[in-house]
């Protein structure tokens, strides 16, 4: 595989999955970890990703990443859209991090009253342009690059919470669980799911049959399965079975 095309696939496992692992690139490409490191490097010097130790994050984690350039954006804007259908007034809502959820806090309706609760500093950021919602920012240790809160002090805060509704984003999703990479978020987020009294799980349809190496939680744990497909297509068959209702 030549080098331009080994990096457009990084690129694209980058936006579908946010962050990688050079290990699993490496495995995947079936070249070492040495050349991994390299792409890498050329990736971020050129500005299409952030390298982290280990492996990459994308870009869209950070406060000044522009929405235009966002991945698969007229999806995301679709699925934003139903997602916001689950929010009433007066609700508790935690909220996640990643592209899909901040377009979901860029569309909430202007005369929407309700109290959300997020562990990204990005979210916390675009609900603050909101003039009818209250925002609490759950902090504790701030990961930098993913701007995200992990650690006991955010998962005690939201074990002291009762909300109606949690919406997330996915790293992968198939029809037995919804896993990810990092073990820090992988812990906040079954906080979150806890925390709350009905789940919702926000994704692009590309992710659908995707797996990574930690679990979250079964499907089992999520009332709602959210993506840019019609809610009839033949893609969720196996979700169906499980349980979820599909928008």
């Amino acid at each position: 595989m030549l080098k331009r095309e080994r990096q457009a696939f990084i690129m694209k496992q980058i936006n579908l999955h946010n962050r990688i692992l050079s290990a699993d690139l490496g495995l995947m490409l079936n070249v070492s970890e040495d050349t991994i490191r390299r792409d890498l490097n050329e990736l971020a010097e050129a500005g299409e990703l952030v390298k982290v130790h280990g492996g990459a994050l994308s870009k869209s984690y950070h406060y000044d990443y522009a929405p235009s350039t966002t991945y698969a954006l007229s999806e995301k804007t679709v699925i934003a859209q139903k997602a916001a259908t689950l929010i009433e007034d007066g609700m508790f809502v935690i909220l996640g991090g990643g592209t899909t959820v901040r377009e979901l806090a860029r569309l909430l309706p202007v005369d929407l009253k309700a109290t959300f609760f997020t562990i990204s500093l990005t979210t916390a950021l675009q609900l603050c342009d909101h003039p009818t919602i209250d925002v609490i920012f759950l902090g504790g240790t701030l990961v930098k690059n993913s701007q995200i809160s992990v650690g006991g002090e955010v998962i005690s805060r939201l074990n002291e919470i009762k909300a109606d509704l949690c919406i997330m984003g996915t790293n992968a999703i198939d029809t037995e669980c919804i896993t990810d990479t990092d073990l820090e978020a992988v812990q906040v987020k079954k906080a979150m799911i806890k925390a709350s009294k009905r789940s919702a799980v926000v994704t692009i349809s590309e992710k659908l049959g995707s797996t990574q190496k930690l679990q979250v939680c079964e499907l089992s744990d999520i009332d709602y399965l959210v993506t840019d497909l019609p809610a009839d297509a033949p893609q969720f068959l196996g979700y169906r079975r499980e349980g979820l209702v599909i928008l």
